[in-house]
């Protein structure tokens, strides 16, 4: 499908269909019907996503607790919703949701990089879309000031961000990984 073929049907909403026919050599995720290109990482956003990638691989096969995945890769949440988290966590209970093309379902664990062409849609969109389709745990990390804000979901959403700050000494925690102590000295 040519771009221009695929952005005059964003206003009908495109979907997963759609999608899928795209063969331009970019990257994409799909909110609502409505695609945005995924521009390709800083070096310092790499850095960090490979840090802390093996950094939670390592840890979940070690105590074999599930799979840990990294962008690019799709998680599909509905025909008109598909992303591409940077790290992704899914529980040994819940394998079921990968597929050989990509992940059917709500990840475990996200983990979003932030980038400043990215920032307002990965705090807002795609926050609010994780937590509609019952993500148990979101991890906003920004590089630059060296933060991670963890979210956890309550009754109407993700409550308020727990921030982890490396210069504040302190080890990231979550519940979905016992016994996961997180420096961050060694992740920025």
């Amino acid at each position: 499908m040519e771009m221009d073929v695929a952005l005059q049907s964003v206003a009908s909403g495109i979907t997963y269909e759609d999608y899928c026919k795209l063969d331009d050599g970019n990257r994409y995720e799909l909110i609502g019907g409505e695609l945005y290109v995924v521009p390709s990482p800083s070096a310092i956003h790499q850095n960090v996503s490979i840090a802390l990638a093996a950094t939670l691989y390592h840890f979940v096969l070690e105590n074999q607790l599930g799979r840990v995945f990294t962008a690019p890769l799709d998680v599909y949440l509905t025909p008109k919703d598909l992303v591409q988290p940077d790290i992704i966590f899914i529980s040994r209970e819940r394998t079921d949701i990968i597929a050989e093309q990509n992940i059917q379902g709500a990840p475990d664990l996200v983990v979003e990089i932030l980038s400043p062409s990215t920032a307002a849609r990965d705090r807002t969109l795609k926050k609010d879309l994780y937590a509609r389709h019952g993500v148990r745990e979101l991890w906003i990390i920004h590089p630059l000031a060296q933060t991670v804000e963890v979210y956890r979901p309550t009754a109407v959403g993700f409550g308020d961000p727990i921030f982890y700050d490396r210069r504040g000494g302190v080890t990231v925690t979550s519940p979905l990984l016992p016994g996961l102590e997180l420096d961050l000295n060694k992740i920025f």
